[in-house]
């Protein structure tokens, strides 16, 4: 039977009520392999059976397929569902592989009507800020956001892969709901400053690769002779050779305490993920992404599953164990600028 999750309210009181998990769809476009695209509709109408309503994508995934993609669903669904999408990262249809970082006015009014153009909807209900261009002031790019808000076009604003300090700023322009960036057992940067800023504001934030990519679900002993080539993880650091070893093999007291409780690594990391909430004081709702409706349900289960506080104390030393970065090239991640 299908876990019914729990829900919080996204930014605090004046936001939307959404599940206290939300859904990653970048992997059915892109990323990870070939897609079974009705197994991946099944696996969006189990969320909704989940309760999970926060459904996550970006203009860039897929090119834009991403949100194609979902829009039959959203016709479906539309009160149901706190749709958020995501601007910023260019990608030129003569070169896939560029990856501009765009944060200027213009450049925003053309990304919002594109994407509202392909996901079949008149308002976007959380528009997020993919990436930070920091030659660009806040004063400009969260303004040129905030004037959609006032249009109807956009319901709530957020920020990705932002530090604490550069989070104040932009909330001093005008008001950040979300923020989203990579927090997990193995990446734990943001608890520099982002955490203790979203905390201190109010700001939901929203864990992307809570399962770090599927590393910690511990399916990659040594992921270079697993990953097929238009697998993007094939690529990343710590799922290549050596690097892949040693991250497994950190994995013991997950396994450990899964075994324990009758569940599995996955639902042990999200657990982790989740109880930050607790740990400081703010509303966590983690993105973790799968095709399978199986693995959804598995994800959903998560959501009951309460660590001890030595279970958490043996999961602790975990991050500042892991080899390699989270990119190939970290220059346009929080971690970056602090």
């Amino acid at each position: 039977m299908t876990t019914r999750i729990d829900t919080v309210r996204l930014g605090g009181q004046d936001g939307p009520e959404i599940g206290v998990q939300g859904f990653g769809a970048m992997g059915i476009s892109e990323f990870y392999g070939d897609t079974d695209e009705a197994a991946a509709r099944d696996t969006l109408d189990a969320a909704l059976e989940a309760g999970v309503t926060l459904i996550d994508t970006a203009d860039i995934y897929g090119s834009g397929a991403n949100e194609e993609f979902l829009a039959p669903f959203l016709a479906r669904h539309r009160d149901e569902v706190t749709l958020a999408t995501k601007f910023a990262v260019e990608r030129r249809a003569d070169d896939p592989r560029h990856r501009g970082i765009r944060n200027d006015r213009a450049y925003i009014r053309q990304a919002v009507e594109a994407s509202l153009r392909r996901l079949g909807i008149e308002t976007i209900d959380l528009y997020y800020m993919h990436r930070r261009d920091p030659e660009v002031p806040f004063e400009e790019s969260v303004g040129a956001m905030a004037e959609l808000v006032q249009e109807g076009k956009v319901r709530y604003l957020g920020l990705s892969e932002v530090t604490g300090a550069e989070l104040r700023e932009a909330h001093a322009v005008h008001p950040i709901t979300a923020l989203q960036s990579e927090w997990s057992l193995f990446s734990r940067d943001v608890e520099r400053s982002a955490v203790g800023a979203a905390a201190e504001l109010g700001v939901t934030f929203v864990p992307y690769s809570p399962l770090g990519r599927g590393f910690l679900t511990g399916a990659f002993a040594d992921a270079s002779k697993e990953l097929s080539g238009d697998d993007y993880r094939a690529h990343q650091p710590r799922f290549s050779g050596e690097n892949a070893v040693r991250n497994s093999a950190l994995l013991a007291p997950v396994h450990k305490i899964a075994a324990d409780h009758g569940a599995t690594a996955a639902q042990v990391a999200l657990a982790w993920v989740q109880q930050r909430a607790s740990v400081h004081g703010l509303t966590v709702v983690p993105i973790p992404g799968t095709r399978k409706r199986s693995r959804l349900e598995e994800n959903a289960a998560a959501t009951r599953l309460k660590l001890t506080a030595s279970e958490l104390a043996s999961l602790e030393p975990i991050a500042s164990q892991v080899a390699g970065d989270r990119y190939p090239d970290m220059s346009s991640t929080s971690a970056a600028r602090e």
